[in-house]
């Protein structure tokens, strides 16, 4: 692979990449991370790119590299979901809204990641559920009845809290 046939591929599909881990994720930073190490992935080894859809070879390496990150930081996330935190509650509408935006995020990351992906790529992002469909390889139906169960259990989960 020479040097401009990684710029290209770079230049197509590191933003498509960050954002779709975003989506896993819900962390930017993260995300630009992650979407970083796959390219240098793909540099180290010189990836033959005339054989086959780079586009799936980079969300599939995205995928596992997100993956491999998650059970890396498993100790970590189970530490601060055993701490008790709680918010302080003040009439500021600045607290107020952090309150708000915070149940959201909890509600959020209780959705499936398949559902979580869809819902913040049609909403988040503007695709339509041909283009997210597209994206990750899955019928139209798929990913309609994914964003509505997606609906549903926010719907429900923002109830409940």
């Amino acid at each position: 692979m020479t040097s401009e046939d990684f710029k290209m591929i770079y230049d197509n599909h590191f933003d498509n990449l960050r954002r779709y881990l975003y989506y896993r994720s819900g962390d930017q930073d993260l995300s630009a991370d992650i979407a970083q190490n796959v390219f240098m992935k793909i540099w180290k080894k010189k990836i033959d790119i005339s054989k086959g859809n780079i586009k799936s070879l980079l969300f599939k390496m995205g995928t596992d590299e997100f993956i491999s990150n998650y059970r890396r930081s498993k100790i970590e996330r189970d530490y601060v979901n055993s701490q008790d935190f709680k918010l302080v509650h003040e009439t500021n509408d600045q607290n107020d809204f952090a309150e708000k935006k915070q149940k959201f995020e909890k509600a959020l990351m209780t959705l499936t990641d398949k559902q979580r992906v869809a819902l913040l790529m049609n909403k988040m992002e503007g695709l339509t559920y041909k283009e997210i469909a597209k994206s990750l390889n899955l019928s139209q139906k798929a990913i309609e009845k994914r964003i509505s169960l997606a609906l549903s259990a926010l719907k429900n989960n923002l109830n409940d809290l």
